[in-house]
């Protein structure tokens, strides 16, 4: 066999079950060893980001690695943001990129590029083999590293000599071991409970991992134990929510609500995250949220199983996980009105089925829709984790590749949609049965915000231009049933719920168009 099929064959002997892919000439010898090795679905996305943002989404629900397949340097690129993503999400994944001929580099051919320097800023580790034996090793390395405690990234380049080259041997059979976590420091943890129990006024905020059901059920019997404010980063990868689960306060996106929340403590204990910053600088408004009196304690690092460290920390408290009563009745689901971002989300939280996985990269429209839900049927939120938009439709398909038993909702806004909106054709090429619920505001809404908050006024329909989407329109049900879905446009929140029921009840890929007001 050649090293492309030993490669793949040693990602499946590993627990690898699918790969996205864009593939260009340099991967060809990759592409073709998919026909002689069983047990890894390969996956086409029409964009690159497409293919690294599945693969963020199938690792937050899979909890292991899928691999991706990119084209050289200007493939990875293409792929960059939402890679960026999955790298604040804590997400597992295996890039692999193929490369010019190790002979054929020194020539500069149009495709040459650096790769290393554009993996580096979104990878934990990058391999680049100088031999058959040497692509193997490093295989088993980018799995590793995928696969420590908290999650990693491997960018592993393929030589396209040694992709086609064949092996001297029989490669040996591996099958993966859990990579084991670092022992909990239980000095730090006693000194983190001490401030919790401290008496003076003490915040628990958690983050990255431990936003997941297990780990947020003992956060939650932490802080109820000790009489700490439980908080969750503002953005956490997977999220645990709905009835009967913890309900941790978010930490506000907007600066001034955020320091108004958190400048009261004297200690703040951090567990799968840091101290919390503004995404921004603005004029005249802090970076950080707590105040300078209040001492920080850090039980946690990212070779911690976070686990570990809350259950530690549990048992240093005397705390112990109960049953979460109801949080309060649902809304009703509106028959009629206007469809904005209350009535839209009323309708959302009352209709959400039990298990659904929703992709939020709904930004200033799916406000209410997270509130109203916290006391919905048990699901599990997927949120835009670095900031870069066009993650949401692919992180929604690689959620559906990852639990095919499971309602995915995609709550979308329609800037961010144009970004990776080839996403839509994956979910219908592969029937999954995504519900893309797109919000029309016609405006990149989020940047009309910022422009007031950071002090900077647009005079003219000149520069105001650059954050409006209404000339033209873009027609997003015509758009959804080019892709292959099922597209619906509703304008009124009655229309929406009857919309949303029947998405939810049929197979396959479904796009309804919200008109907003």
């Amino acid at each position: 066999m050649n090293v492309s099929e030993a490669v793949l064959r040693e990602l499946v002997d590993l627990g690898v079950e699918v790969c996205f892919g864009n593939p260009g000439t340099s991967e060809m010898h990759l592409v073709a060893s998919f026909d002689r090795v069983g047990g890894m679905r390969p996956i086409l996305g029409l964009f690159e980001g497409v293919c690294t943002g599945a693969a963020d989404g199938y690792a937050r629900m899979a909890g292991k690695p899928a691999a991706t397949l990119l084209h050289l340097g200007p493939g990875l690129g293409n792929g960059f943001a939402n890679l960026h993503n999955a790298k604040r999400a804590s997400s597992r994944m295996i890039n692999l990129v193929g490369d010019h001929a190790t002979y054929h580099r020194k020539y500069d051919a149009p495709l040459q590029s650096d790769i290393h320097a554009i993996a580096k800023p979104v990878s934990d580790w990058i391999g680049d083999p100088v031999s058959a034996d040497d692509a193997l090793a490093k295989t088993r390395q980018a799995f590793d590293i995928a696969m420590r405690p908290n999650g990693g990234l491997s960018t592993l380049i393929v030589p396209a000599d040694i992709a086609w080259s064949e092996m001297t041997g029989i490669p040996q059979h591996h099958t993966a071991k859990a990579k084991r976590a670092n022992s909990v420091d239980l000095k730090l943890v006693r000194e983190a409970a001490a401030a919790l129990r401290s008496g003076e006024p003490a915040a628990l905020l958690i983050g990255g991992h431990a936003g997941l059901e297990r780990p947020l059920a003992l956060a939650a019997a932490i802080a109820e134990k000790t009489g700490a404010r439980l908080f969750a980063d503002t953005f956490v990868p997977r999220l645990a929510r709905g009835r009967g689960r913890a309900r941790p306060d978010r930490v506000p996106y907007l600066g001034e609500m955020a320091v108004m929340m958190m400048q009261g403590f004297r200690h703040a204990v951090m567990v799968g995250t840091k101290a919390p910053v503004a995404f921004f600088a603005y004029p005249n408004k802090p970076s950080t949220f707590l105040s300078p009196a209040c001492k920080t304690y850090q039980p946690w690092d990212n070779d911690n199983d976070v686990i570990d460290v809350l259950t530690a920390l549990a048992e240093e408290v005397g705390a112990t996980v109960a049953p979460i009563p109801a949080a309060g009745a649902l809304p009703d689901v509106p028959t009629s009105g206007k469809l904005n971002v209350e009535s839209f989300g009323n309708a959302f939280a009352a209709l959400l089925p039990e298990g659904a996985i929703v992709s939020d990269e709904a930004v200033t429209s799916g406000t209410w829709a997270q509130i109203a839900s916290q006391s919905a049927a048990p699901h599990d939120w997927l949120a835009l984790m670095g900031g870069a938009i066009g993650d949401g439709i692919p992180m929604a398909v690689g959620a559906a590749v990852a639990c095919p038993g499971r309602p995915v909702i995609n709550l979308q806004a329609d800037g961010s949609a144009m970004y990776t909106i080839q996403g839509l054709w994956t979910a219908a090429r592969e029937n999954l049965h995504v519900v893309t619920v797109l919000f029309n505001n016609k405006s990149y809404g989020i940047l009309n915000m910022e422009l007031d908050r950071v002090g900077a006024t647009a005079q003219s329909e000149r520069s105001r231009s650059l954050l409006s989407l209404d000339k033209p329109v873009i027609d997003f049900t015509a758009m959804g049933r080019a892709m292959g879905a099922s597209a619906v446009r509703v304008d009124d929140a009655g229309a929406f719920a009857m919309a949303f029921k029947r998405a939810l009840a049929e197979p396959g890929p479904h796009l309804i168009e919200a008109m907003m007001v």
